[in-house]
C-alpha cells in the first residue's frame, strides 16, 4: 500500500473517551480531516502489563477496550497502525502458560528462548552479560516448569518485576515464525496497514554482542517479516531505540524509521534559541521517516543522540525539564553511559509542559515537524495540548503516566475551546491538504535565531519562517486564486 503523506494520530485505545466506540465517534465528530493519514492504535489486546505492551494473545480485543468490529469500523475511515511486539510476549499467554504447566514437553516450548539455547547448561556467563545492551539488571528470569517443577531460565530483556511479565520469543525458531505469520494474517482480515514491529532490535541474541541490532542477523530477520508483510499487503514500521547510525542503516535498507531524534532537536532549538543543530541534523536526516514530537514514552536522548549531543549541555536542558515538571527515566547498562556519567534514557513530560505552556513556542514546534519531510504522528495529548498529570504517577507509580492522561468525552470538549488546539487544528489542516508537501524540501538560509524551511510542486509552494526569540512562525504559500497569502500560526 502507498501511506498517505498526512498527519496520523497515536492514542491508547481507551485515552480518548473510554474505549474504541467512543474514539471511533471522537475522531468522526472531531478530527475526521485531521488524522487523514491514519489512527496508530497503541496496543488494544488483553494485556499482563505495560499498558498494553505485554500482550497475551494478538488475535483478541481486551473486551474492556471493545472489539475487532470497532477497529474495523474505525479502520474504514482511517489507515490503522497497530503494534506486534515482536521480541516478547506476555507471561500469562497462552503459549508460555503452556510452556509452565508442561515444560520442555510443551509444544509451545520452543516459542521462548530458555538460556540453554546460548550457554552450555543454561547458566549464564556474567562476561557476556557485561557486554549487553540492558534494559533490566539482568536479560532473564527463572520460571518453575512441569509437574516435577524444573526450574528454567528464559530470556527476559523487559520487565520490572522479577520473575518478568514480558517473555522473549526465540526469532529463529519455526515454531515462533509460524506464530507470527499467524499474527500478520489476521491482522490482514481485520483491515489493519501497519504495523510496528516493537522492540525489533533487540530480537538477536547472541554471545560476544550486545545482543542489540546485531548485524548481519537483524537484517535477515527483517527481511523475512517484509517479505510476509508485503504479500499481505501490510507496511511495516520497525520501531528501534539506537544510535542514529542504526536507523540510518535501517534507511539505507528500504525501511521507514522513526525520527526519535527530531523532538530533541527541535526542543533544543527552541529552549536555546538557536537552530544551529537543528539545521546540521536536517542536512544528513534521511527523508523516509514518520516524525514525531511526542509519544507514550518520552523524548528520547541516549542512545539516540549518541554522537550528537555534549552531555553537558543535555543535563542542562534535561535540568530544565525537570523543573517543568518532567521525571526521566536511564540507562541500566553501566558500559552504554557517558563517560562524564551522564545516562538519562527518556525525558518524559509533556511537550507542552517542556515548552511551559507557552502557545507559540508549542505551535512553532509543531509547524517545525510538519515542514521536516516525513509523515507526522501527533500523540493525542499533544493534539489537546495536554500538560503534566502528576497525579496519574503518583496513583500508578509510572514515570510514563505523566503523558498518558484519560479524556473523558467532556474533557476533549473542553480542549476543543482551547486556542491553542483549535490554531493546532487548523495548521494540521493545511499540512494534510497543501500539495506542496508531496513535493521538494529545501532549507532555506537563515540567521541562527530563525528556523526557515519550504517546500515546492509545480505551482504550488509554502514557506515557515519561525522567530526563536518571539516564537512568531509564519507560513506564506501560494494560494491559485488569491495569489500569496501569509498567515501567523
Amino acid at each position: 500500500m502507498t501511506l498517505k503523506n498526512q498527519v496520523q494520530l497515536i492514542t491508547y485505545p481507551d485515552s480518548m473517551g473510554g474505549d474504541l466506540k467512543a474514539l471511533h465517534r471522537v475522531l468522526l465528530d472531531h478530527f475526521s480531516d485531521i488524522c487523514t493519514g491514519g489512527v496508530h492504535i497503541l496496543p488494544p489486546f488483553p494485556s499482563s502489563g505495560d499498558r498494553g505492551f505485554a500482550p497475551l494473545t494478538y488475535l483478541e480485543v481486551d473486551p474492556g477496550f471493545g472489539s475487532w468490529d470497532d477497529i474495523r469500523a474505525i479502520g474504514e475511515r482511517f489507515d490503522i497502525l497497530i503494534d506486534l511486539m515482536v521480541n516478547h510476549i506476555s507471561r500469562q499467554s497462552p503459549y508460555f502458560e503452556d510452556f509452565l504447566a508442561k515444560g520442555r514437553s510443551s509444544a509451545y516450548a520452543d516459542l521462548f528462548l530458555s538460556l540453554d539455547k546460548i550457554w552450555e547448561g543454561g547458566e549464564p556467563v556474567q562476561a557476556d552479560i557485561d557486554n549487553m545492551f540492558l534494559r533490566r539488571p539482568r536479560p532473564y528470569s527463572t520460571y518453575p516448569t512441569g509437574e516435577a517443577g524444573e526450574e528454567i531460565k528464559v530470556w527476559t530483556t523487559f520487565g520490572k518485576t522479577d520473575p518478568s511479565e514480558q517473555i522473549d520469543l526465540d526469532i529463529r525458531s519455526q515454531r515462533t515464525k509460524q506464530l507470527l505469520t499467524e499474527f500478520f494474517t489476521h491482522f490482514k482480515k481485520q483491515n489493519i496497514k501497519i504495523v510496528r514491529l516493537d522492540a525489533v532490535g533487540y530480537v538477536i541474541k547472541k554471545r560476544g554482542t550486545s545482543c542489540f541490532f546485531v548485524e548481519p542477523d537483524i537484517y535477515a530477520f527483517l527481511d523475512w517479516v517484509k517479505e510476509m508483510a508485503d504479500s499481505l499487503g501490510i507496511e511495516l514500521l520497525p520501531e528501534v531505540h539506537a544510535h542514529h547510525s542504526t536507523q540510518f542503516k535501517l534507511a539505507e535498507h528500504g525501511y521507514w524509521i522513526y525520527d526519535f531524534i527530531l523532538p530533541y532537536r527541535v526542543l533544543e532549538a527552541l529552549l536555546r534559541r538557536s537552530s544551529r543543530e537543528l539545521y546540521r541534523y536536517l542536512n544528513v536526516r534521511p527523508p523516509k521517516q514518520f516524525t514525531m514530537l511526542d509519544c507514550h514514552d518520552g523524548i528520547p536522548v541516549k542512545p539516540d543522540l549518541d554522537g550528537l549531543i555534549d552531555t553537558r549541555e543535555a543535563k542542562e536542558l534535561v535540568d530544565l525539564c525537570v523543573e517543568r515538571g518532567a521525571n526521566l527515566s536511564f540507562i541500566v547498562s553501566d558500559k552504554h553511559k557517558a563517560e562524564d556519567g551522564f545516562d538519562v534514557h527518556q525525558i518524559r513530560c509533556s511537550y507542552y509542559s517542556m515548552l511551559n505552556g507557552d502557545d507559540d513556542a508549542y505551535l512553532a514546534a509543531r509547524a517545525i515537524q510538519f515542514f521536516v519531510p516525513g509523515i507526522p504522528q501527533v500523540y493525542y495529548v499533544g493534539l489537546l495540548a495536554g500538560e503534566n498529570d502528576f497525579a496519574r504517577v503518583e496513583e500508578t507509580g509510572e514515570g510514563r503516566e505523566i503523558n498518558r492522561h484519560n479524556y473523558s468525552l467532556a474533557e476533549i470538549e473542553q480542549a476543543l475551546e482551547k486556542k491553542v488546539v483549535q490554531r493546532l487544528l487548523k495548521l494540521i489542516r493545511f499540512r494534510n491538504t497543501y500539495d506542496a508537501f508531496n513535493g521538494e524540501f529545501r532549507m532555506l538560509p537563515s540567521a541562527d535565531d530563525e528556523v526557515r524551511l519550504s517546500w515546492h510542486k509545480e505551482k504550488t509552494s509554502c514557506d515557515l519562517r519561525v522567530d526563536l526569540k518571539t516564537y512568531r512562525a509564519v507560513i506564506q504559500y501560494v494560494d491559485e486564486k488569491n495569489g500569496t497569502i501569509e498567515y501567523t500560526v
